[in-house]
Parts: C-alpha cells; sequence; structure tokens
C-alpha cells in the first residue's frame, strides 16, 4: 500500500490514559511518524497544529467531552481531520455514528499495531489528497477572479454548450468580440480544451447569471 511522505505528516492522539498515549507513540515513532499526545480535548484545541497532512487517533471516553461529541464540535468549527477512533467500550451504535460522521476506523483497545498503522496511512493520505485539492482549488479561484467582468459572462456561457454566436446574441456583442474573450478566458484559466474548461467551471461551482 502506498503511503504518505512521513516527514512532513504528523499524528495527534488524544487519550487520557497515559500508558495508551505513550504506546502510541512509541509505535508511530518506530515506523518513522511524527506524532503530537494530548491528555484532554481542551488541549488538542489549544495547540497549534502545522499546515501539513495530519489525523486524529481519539479516544472515545475522556473527561468532560466524548470522543463523538467532539467529533461533531470539529465538524462545528469547521476542523476538518480525518478521525481514526479507539475505545475500550465500543458497541455497535456508537462505531454506526463515528462511521456516518466520517471516521476512519473504530478500533477496541486493545487495537493490533497493524490495523492503526494501516488505518494511520489511510488517514494521511486521505487528509494529503484534500490538501491538494484544496491548494488546486484556490489557485483555480484566483484566475477565475482574474477574468475580467465580460470574460467570465463568456466562460459561463461557453461552458453551457452555447456557440459563440449564440453567446454574442445573449450578451448584445458581435461574434468576433466573443472569440476575442473566449481566446483570453482559455489563456487566463489555463485551459488546454473547452472539456478542460468545463471541469474548471464544475470545480468552481459557478453558473451564468440568469
Amino acid at each position: 500500500m502506498a503511503t504518505v511522505a512521513q516527514s512532513d505528516a504528523v499524528v495527534f492522539v488524544v487519550d487520557d490514559d497515559a500508558s495508551i498515549r505513550d504506546a502510541v507513540r512509541s509505535l508511530l515513532k518506530s515506523v518513522g511518524l511524527r506524532s503530537e499526545s494530548f491528555g484532554s480535548t481542551e488541549a488538542f484545541l489549544s495547540a497549534p497544529r502545522p499546515a501539513a497532512p495530519s489525523c486524529l487517533v481519539l479516544d472515545v471516553r475522556l473527561p468532560g467531552m466524548s470522543g463523538l461529541d467532539f467529533q461533531a464540535e470539529l465538524a462545528k468549527r469547521g476542523v476538518r481531520i480525518p478521525i481514526i477512533f479507539i475505545t475500550a467500550h465500543g458497541d455497535i451504535p456508537m462505531t454506526s455514528r463515528a462511521m456516518k460522521a466520517g471516521a476512519i476506523e473504530f478500533l477496541p483497545k486493545p487495537f493490533q499495531k497493524k490495523e492503526l498503522l494501516d488505518a494511520i496511512h489511510q488517514a494521511l493520505e486521505r487528509d494529503r489528497a484534500a490538501r491538494e485539492e484544496e491548494a488546486g482549488l484556490a489557485k483555480l479561484r484566483a484566475r477565475f477572479d482574474d477574468l475580467t467582468e465580460r470574460e467570465r459572462e463568456v466562460m459561463l456561457l461557453v461552458v453551457t454548450g452555447l456557440m459563440n454566436k449564440e453567446v454574442a446574441a445573449k450578451l448584445g456583442v458581435t461574434e468576433i468580440t466573443v472569440k476575442v474573450h473566449r481566446g483570453h478566458v482559455m489563456q487566463k484559466m489555463k485551459a488546454d480544451s473547452l472539456a478542460d474548461l468545463v471541469r474548471m467551471a464544475e470545480k468552481l461551482k459557478a453558473r451564468p447569471r440568469r
């Protein structure tokens, strides 16, 4: 299985049992993964998190807010981080709730080392992919914002399948003008084809004004 580059990744561990934190930290160190551990959700929230692929190994039963409630709280705050739950007191409803909310895995204590490491690698790969997609979307949005208002209008009509003359009629300009703007759009958006431009518009969720 392909694994995320380990040099920049970090695994966060939140468990009120110091022996579990130490065991997970030692396991991660043995395979070259960096980790940071916390005894409470509050400590985790107050600590700075690097802009690098990461995941959270989270105990279900914690003092104060439970791990499941903390999962919901992170989502509410817009903190997107893949979560792997570990617990000595799991049941089917608990597992179902965690997985429906997007957890990567729900492992019983004592967990198998390989199972935990496999889940962690999966979580880190997912987070890296999400970060790359987000960065790509930000670049795409910057290119779109760099278009003039008329160029945006032309782009959003062209990607609906309209011909140049149809776009010209809608905008009240000449077909030649549309061709010029369309050329500028293709260049500025770095689109190799109309299909490429359509995919970009879909990613941006950009629609022509009605």
